[in-house]
């Protein structure tokens, strides 16, 4: 406790009264002024906040003390000027002081005694808070222990050492904060989460408490101020020894740093901060990894293998088979191949409730649909479904335009604007991929950028992620996604999007927590928009997914029939000869073709061109199946059908064989 000194020049303190002075005192210290003193050995409370007080005696020589409970100010005050007092006088002065400091005391204690009855009456009236509730969603936190009073504030506990109610913190949807006039504050605490063996955290506020324990499963004690983490923090040790971590915020005053380290050195408690400004809840806002700040690392690294070993929960599905729940997803294909609509379909389906997809169990949930580009077109394909389906209201939203998801702006950005929202996403969608990344997709840096973005918006929502991506353009890369292999090694569920002759084949490519599902196929519908008109004053068409039988089978290639042809090319390579009227092909002819325009290693000629008392497979098949039969240094066709039709294609000198 300081006490407050200041000389005032000659004839200065005359001219000031002692209600003047203190006010004076209270100010040289950086506190603002009360509207008003009384110095009636009473405790009074003043400041937009209401957490600094003063307390005044007229009597003698006008002194007290005052203070701030937030910034942890406690100054003893004497005024300047008047009488000089006499030691008797002084002594008489300071028993009177004692005696309205205790009657102020037991004042005190009478009038907390019934805050915190008004209070537990209060208390047992209320429901339970809301998530929707608008300061729990800007936080990005769930109600915990919080109630919702009829004026629609949140009402928070203040338990005192012994479990008894003390007091209750209003909080209203700005974050402005009063504590229940007249309730004791000082070593109360509010508590987030169970009690059980292992860490307990403490830290300031309501906010920062429920992050922290949202984060870390583990239960965090609030302190409700800075001033009473020192106190708190004993108390909790002298429950449950030195496992205590105090949670500090990181303030421009360092009023937070402070009274942490003052815990930390009266208690021996750990203290864990934030490197940036701002409190924990700040911190994963600001997508920091919150678990790996506060915790002995060692301890999160390591499971045991029992624990390890328990099954885990069901898979939560959105699209049973095809979406999964709190999970990275990605859909690929080449452009135009309708992997857009495969996602919109899913997608509109949740919004929609249409609780179907294919066969496969859709779970109804909100989706933010952040779309990069084609917004004119998506527009007619949203309504286009609605049509088809008979459907008015969605319970989805979409972005303007793209953003930077892997800076820390561009994050930001979409997480501010998806939190705004009335009720958290079940699926986040990002459609395309590089509208929505700054920087080279094959660059396996820029691509972890942007799925630890991903991650964040997973974590901070609890929902999926659906990344919508292009392949690559050659023939081999169209069932893979284009760029980094990190994009593959990150996913949840990969699925490939490609299309022939109008029919759309969706196929998974991975699945990593369940089997793979049988490809599915579909097409696109069609579908007129009533009282939409183009330019030219046409109707507006677009088109929705709707399933598809798939393609008919192919009808298996009868064995030998590529030798069959390949046999038949070489025939014509060679001058189409006849022999007895038949087709005829010599083997020297036969392995020329083979060697010089197919390609075929002299490794493949020997296996397959041997003797024809003991044929390779290339000519067995084609003796086999009665095509060929062995004649001369060759083979002639005695199939008729085949051998009158390269007759007629050799007599016309053209064939529908004839390479």
């Amino acid at each position: 406790m300081a006490k407050f000194e200041r000389i005032y020049t000659a004839g200065e303190a005359e001219t000031r009264t002692p209600e003047q002075q203190l006010i004076d005192a209270i100010t040289y210290e950086g506190l603002p002024a009360p509207p008003g003193v009384t110095l009636d050995g009473k405790v009074h409370r003043f400041g937009t906040d209401r957490t600094c007080w003063y307390v005044g005696y007229g009597d003698g020589r006008p002194a007290g003390h005052f203070g701030c409970w937030r910034r942890q100010i406690d100054v003893v005050w004497r005024s300047e000027g008047g009488p000089v007092l006499s030691a008797a006088e002084e002594i008489e002065h300071a028993r009177r002081v004692t005696v309205l400091r205790q009657e102020r005391d037991a004042e005190l204690a009478q009038s907390r005694e019934r805050a915190a009855g008004v209070c537990v009456t209060i208390w047992d009236s209320l429901p339970s808070a809301p998530p929707e509730h608008p300061y729990l969603k800007r936080k990005g936190i769930q109600p915990h222990s919080a109630r919702l009073t009829p004026d629609g504030r949140l009402a928070l506990p203040l338990w005192d050492a012994e479990g008894k109610l003390s007091t209750l913190q209003y909080i209203d949807d700005d974050g402005g904060k009063r504590y229940h006039p007249g309730g004791a504050t000082g070593g109360c605490l509010g508590i987030i989460g169970e009690i059980t063996p292992g860490v307990i955290y403490l830290a300031e506020g309501f906010a920062t408490a429920a992050t922290i324990h949202q984060v870390t499963s583990r239960p965090c004690i609030v302190a409700y101020s800075a001033s009473n983490l020192v106190p708190v923090a004993g108390l909790l040790v002298a429950l449950y020894g030195p496992r205590v971590v105090v949670v500090a915020d990181n303030d421009k005053g360092q009023v937070g740093q402070r009274a942490a380290e003052q815990a930390s050195a009266k208690h021996g408690v750990r203290v864990v901060m934030p490197p940036s400004l701002g409190d924990a809840n700040d911190y994963v806002a600001a997508g920091n990894d919150l678990a790996a700040l506060l915790g002995d690392r060692a301890a999160q690294w390591l499971v045991h293998a029992d624990a390890f070993s328990e099954q885990p929960p069901a898979i939560e599905w959105l699209v049973r088979g095809w979406a999964q729940a709190n999970a990275l997803i990605m859909v690929h294909g080449p452009s135009g191949s309708g992997k857009t609509f495969v996602v919109l379909d899913w997608c509109l389906r949740m919004a929609g409730g249409v609780v179907d997809w294919q066969g496969c169990k859709v779970t109804p949930g909100a989706v933010v649909y952040l779309a990069g580009e084609g917004h004119h077109g998506l527009r007619g394909r949203i309504k286009a479904w609605k049509i088809k389906h008979g459907k008015d209201n969605l319970d989805m939203h979409l972005s303007r335009s793209g953003c930077d998801l892997n800076t820390l702006a561009g994050y930001r950005h979409a997480h501010d604007a998806i939190a705004a929202l009335e009720k958290a996403p079940a699926a986040v969608v990002v459609d395309t991929l590089h509208r929505f990344l700054l920087g080279d997709e094959n660059s396996a840096q820029d691509a972890k950028g942007m799925l630890d973005s991903c991650a964040k918006l997973s974590a901070a929502f609890g929902c999926a992620v659906i990344l919508v991506h292009h392949t690559g353009v050659s023939d081999e890369a169209q069932h893979r996604a284009r760029g980094s292999s990190a994009w593959r090694g990150a996913l949840d569920i990969e699925v490939s999007v490609t299309s022939k002759d109008g029919i759309i084949k969706i196929e998974q490519r991975k699945a990593k927590d369940s089997e793979l599902l049988a490809p599915i196929h579909a097409c696109l519908e069609r579908v007129t928009i009533p009282g939409w008109l183009d330019d030219l004053k046409q109707p507006v068409v677009s088109a929705v997914l709707t399933a598809h039988d798939g393609p008919p089978p192919r009808e298996k290639e009868s064995p030998g029939a590529k030798h069959k042809k390949a046999w038949e090319n070489a025939w014509w390579a060679s001058g189409a000869e006849l022999l007895d009227g038949a087709p005829y092909l010599t083997r020297s002819a036969l392995s020329h073709y083979l060697e010089t325009t197919a390609g075929w290693s002299p490794a493949n000629l020997r296996q397959h061109l041997k003797p024809s008392a003991e044929p390779g497979r290339f000519l067995r098949d084609l003796l086999d199946c009665g095509y060929l039969a062995i004649a001369g240094a060759g083979w002639r066709v005695i199939d008729p059908a085949h051998a009158s039709r390269l007759n007629l294609a050799r007599t016309a000198d053209v064939g529908e064989g004839k390479p």
